[in-house]
């Protein structure tokens, strides 16, 4: 029986003409280039129509690799260069039969090769060369492609470091592959920052992701140099200047998506340590319906968000993602009738229709000058990166009494300490009363794998940590003991865990009186506010959070006194 050419089994099912068949075979003769690659690159079939026209030629299954659960242990079969190099990767074994999923099944020399390596016999299956490709990219190790792209080029850095020679060109492949392959797997597995820290015998590589801090694989100390040099010029920064910080910002693209990078740089005694802060812009699509507010906190947080006047303050420490909420509350009252101007430091993400101003310190543009140049702008928004000093509180305080809305940050532990914050910063007690709207204090957990995810019972220490040792037999416990979607760490993705201090005419005058934090606390409790370790105990309820991580972030035991008491209360009364 004759096999039909791929070119009439498409022209049968009507996805070409002879027309484009006759140029694609032209073009195949004089470049020697697959037909199938042609045809999809001039955009006359798509890439999912080949592979299926040529698993119904060679009667080959094709499969989804999107869809599979991968075991490492079968990956780490093949090497990842020939991974690469024959856009191929090994799926399951059963007994001597490796089956292994390629772009071209067709490829001898591929196959020759994938017997001699794992001496079993090959089962071919097709899948798409755009998935192959993210699965190695997912499932081998950064140190795997490290070693293939680096290669023998360890010596050589080694001798231009003992040389103190750097020399950074375009054509220093393996210098520019590296920081590419470390920048982009950093973006694919959305961490917040790249750290590249220099010890005083290897050059480490750690990302953060979820908010925790996770080792990469070294590249050689040899390198060191010229790669600091390779993310300096990048950044636009001044390679020959090792005594002083510096910060500068570069463009990074990854599956044709942009994603802005700040750098920073910081000298060390091994050196300078480099830190990347990735700034994805797709943040800017995220809604407050997708940051982890309950329903009835999100309708208090949007009535507080709407006012006319007054200032509305998000608290919380470094990583907590207050940005982020900021952000997302800005896009929510976004509108052609309003006029918004933010101040700054940096300018993270560009929010169309809104004015955006970035602080320069050196240049005089300070938080403080800016906001008395920005009042006469006449706007209805003001956006406040942070409140650091009390010029700058004086001045947020005075714009939200005069008729403006004005949002900002602090560094807080809660939402009621912002308040004693602000006085200590100098601002009378009536100014705070008159000016201050809401106050929202946040935190970051990491949310359970919701492929993994099983029942479990907290050991005694953990339950009692959070108060619950009495009650636990009231929840279902959740939690992700591991599995290849989340790498093996039972969580996926990150949440928000808020607590919102809604000001009203009685906490006015409890705070002009100067009533104490406690007592603030014990009269919002009754009207409306949840502490931020009740927030996250319903989070547990749900099986969203499991009561480790909420531990780790914020837990009952970090307050004493009547704080506490008032805390386990609200605990048990919920549970």
């Amino acid at each position: 029986m004759i096999r039909k050419k791929i070119g009439d089994i498409l022209i049968e099912k009507g996805l070409i003409d002879r027309d484009g068949l006759s140029e694609a075979l032209k073009e195949q003769k004089a470049s020697g280039r697959k037909l199938g690659e042609i045809l999809v690159e001039k955009g006359l079939i798509t890439e999912e129509q080949l592979a299926d026209t040529i698993s119904e030629r060679l009667n080959i299954p094709k499969i989804s690799i999107a869809s599979l659960v991968l075991d490492p242990k079968v990956i780490s079969s093949i090497p990842v260069d020939m991974a690469r190099r024959y856009s191929l990767i090994p799926i399951f074994r059963i007994g001597d039969i490796l089956t292994v999923a390629m772009a071209d099944p067709l490829n001898i020399i591929a196959l020759d090769e994938l017997k001699y390596i794992s001496n079993c016999e090959i089962k071919r299956v097709i899948a798409l060369e755009s998935e192959i490709k993210n699965a190695i990219d997912e499932h081998y190790s950064v140190a795997d492609s490290m070693t293939q792209m680096i290669g023998g080029y360890g010596g050589q850095a080694k001798e231009a470091e003992e040389q103190k020679v750097i020399k950074v060109k375009e054509d220093d492949a393996p210098v520019v592959k590296l920081v590419d392959l470390i920048i982009s797997r950093a973006i694919k597995e959305r961490a917040s920052d790249i750290h590249i820290e220099p010890d005083e015998n290897t050059l480490r590589i750690r990302y953060r992701v979820n908010g925790m801090m996770k080792e990469e694989a070294s590249p050689p100390k040899g390198l060191q140099a010229e790669l600091v040099s390779r993310i300096k010029v990048a950044a636009n920064l001044d390679v020959s200047e090792k005594r002083l910080p510096q910060d500068g910002r570069m463009l990074a693209t990854v599956d044709d998506f942009d994603v802005d990078l700040r750098v920073s740089t910081l000298p060390t005694i091994n050196g300078e340590k480099i830190v990347i802060r990735i700034l994805d812009k797709r943040v800017l699509k995220v809604g407050l319906e997708e940051l982890g507010f309950s329903e009835i906190l999100l309708e208090r947080w949007r009535k507080i968000i709407t006012k006319k006047e007054g200032i509305v303050l998000i608290t919380g420490p470094t990583s907590s993602g207050k940005t982020t909420t900021l952000y997302a509350s800005l896009q929510e009252i976004n509108s052609i009738e309003k006029n918004i101007i933010t101040v700054e430091d940096p300018v993270e993400y560009s929010i169309a229709m809104v004015n955006q101003v970035q602080v320069n310190e050196r240049a005089g543009l300070t938080f403080a000058g800016l906001l008395r140049s920005i009042l006469r702008q006449n706007p209805d928004v003001i956006m406040i990166g942070e409140i650091r000093d009390t010029d700058t509180a004086m001045m947020a305080m005075r714009a939200a009494l005069t008729g403006h809305l004005v949002f900002s940050t602090l560094h807080t532990n809660d939402a009621p300490s912002s308040i004693t914050r602000l006085l200590d910063m100098g601002i009378e007690r009536y100014l705070v009363a008159t000016a201050l709207k809401g106050v929202l204090a946040q935190r970051l957990v990491r949310t359970n794998c919701p492929y993994c995810l099983e029942e479990y019972r907290p050991d005694p220490v953990t339950l009692q940590r959070a108060g619950l040792t009495e009650s636990a037999s009231n929840i279902i416990f959740k939690k992700g003991p591991g599995c290849n979607k989340c790498r093996m760490t039972g969580y996926s993705g990150l949440t928000g865990v808020y607590e919102l201090l809604d000001i009203d005419s009685s906490l006015c005058e409890m705070i002009v009186s100067g009533d104490s934090e406690s007592r603030i606390k014990a009269y919002a409790g009754a009207h409306g506010y949840h502490p931020l370790f009740q927030s996250g105990i319903e989070k547990v309820k749900n099986g969203q959070v499991c009561l480790e991580e909420l531990n780790r972030v914020i837990s009952i035991a970090d307050t004493t006194g009547p704080d506490r008491r008032f805390a386990e209360s609200l605990v048990r009364i919920n549970v």
